[in-house]
């Protein structure tokens, strides 16, 4: 049994670092991972994204097509994107967020009247592949939290709250002190709190 989690957004977000969360709390916790990351374009707006899977029959790091138990969107175009991962029905997670592209501006310069791809004809669109969307405010609930970079975790707290994820909400804060620096451990573990309550 292996479950994926496939995590998309732009540089910056903080995907590396939820992936270490996770990956570290696996480890800490006796469950075999594979994970697989983009570096080459881990700058700011730039397309990243993670593999994650979590399991004994977790052989290869790659996630194959139509697998991903979940897919956890930190950037809604992004999260589009990567649809193609996901399974049927499976859970998507995404942040109320999005980074148009450089592209996109500048076809808008050249034509005024065109429009910017919404959040809403996303979320129309990714409907179409699951009916397990959970939508999140995720900057405003990191603000909450007392830091706005907290976002990632705070996804990663709605996570652990959705059906077959194999870490629990303990084992996950028990592993944010070795991942976070001190001075931000209390600021991350109310965003990890508080994205678990959003989905409750």
């Amino acid at each position: 049994m292996t479950y994926n989690i496939m995590t998309c957004g732009v540089g910056g977000q903080g995907l590396m670092l939820l992936s270490n969360i996770i990956g570290l709390a696996c480890a800490e916790n006796n469950l075999n991972i594979r994970t697989a990351e983009t570096h080459g374009l881990a700058q700011r707006s730039g397309s990243i994204y993670t593999h994650i899977r979590i399991g004994d029959d977790a052989f290869s790091p790659l996630i194959p097509y139509g697998e991903a138990d979940a897919l956890l969107g930190m950037e809604a175009i992004e999260t589009l994107r990567y649809i193609e991962f996901l399974k049927p029905n499976g859970i998507i997670i995404l942040n109320n967020y999005i980074w148009h592209p450089v592209q996109s501006t500048y076809e808008r310069v050249k034509n005024p009247q065109g429009k910017y791809l919404n959040i809403e004809s996303i979320i129309n669109k990714l409907n179409k592949y699951s009916n397990h969307l959970f939508l999140i405010n995720a900057l405003d609930i990191a603000i909450e939290a007392g830091n706005s970079l907290t976002t990632n975790v705070v996804l990663l707290g709605a996570l652990i709250h959705t059906k077959d994820f194999p870490l629990s909400f303990n084992q996950l804060e028990e592993t944010l002190p070795r991942v976070v620096p001190k001075s931000a451990l209390d600021v991350n573990k109310k965003a990890l709190f508080l994205g678990y309550k959003s989905i409750e």
